[in-house]
């Protein structure tokens, strides 16, 4: 009993730890997540990881609180879950709590502005880490149709500016027609 609260303990420390200094969106919590879990505790397989991302992924809302439930859920079922989720928001909470009473002193201020600026560009390659470390396992693979899907899809929403549900689902059709695809030829 005690280890489990241990882990308990553990878990909601480092999801905590974790959202609080985690700046760019869910994406990034989800590549630290991995880097936590999969690399630091080993806790959870690469492999597994990807799969509970995708999951979180298909859920509505913040990507960062559904990768809390499925990781949090994996780790120490529906007590884990909610000591993650909670973990995950306090400090989006009081930080926006923060920035609110502060914002009009400071909305204006050129240093605060550059700050934000030069946080984005070390979001975005964050986010090309993440992507780059998906990738690559297709890579690897050589699955041609994977690989195929992800530059699609990357190029119908950057290029083409076409609706992410959109390319979402069909994403999601791409994907059951491969796996329907493999499970006929015997090979998953």
């Amino acid at each position: 009993m005690a280890r489990r609260w241990r882990l308990l303990g553990k878990l909601f420390l480092s999801t905590l730890e974790l959202s609080a200094f985690t700046f760019g969106g869910g994406y990034v919590i989800v590549s630290l997540m991995k880097k936590t879990f999969v690399d630091k505790f080993h806790w959870i397989e690469n492999d597994e990881m990807l799969d509970l991302v995708a999951i979180a992924e298909t859920a509505p809302g913040s990507i960062a609180i559904s990768g809390a439930i499925v990781v949090g859920y994996k780790l120490a079922g529906l007590l884990g879950m909610l000591i993650t989720v909670v973990a995950t928001a306090i400090p989006p909470l009081v930080t926006i709590s923060l920035i609110a009473l502060g914002y009009q002193a400071v909305s204006d201020n050129e240093p605060v502005k550059r700050l934000l600026l030069g946080m984005q560009a070390g979001v975005a390659a964050v986010i090309f880490a993440v992507v780059w470390d998906l990738a690559r396992k297709y890579v690897k693979k050589r699955d041609a149709a994977a690989l195929l899907v992800m530059t699609l899809a990357f190029v119908a929403a950057y290029v083409f500016h076409v609706n992410v549900i959109y390319v979402v689902l069909a994403c999601i059709g791409a994907g059951l027609v491969h796996a329907l695809r493999l499970m006929r030829s015997g090979k998953k």
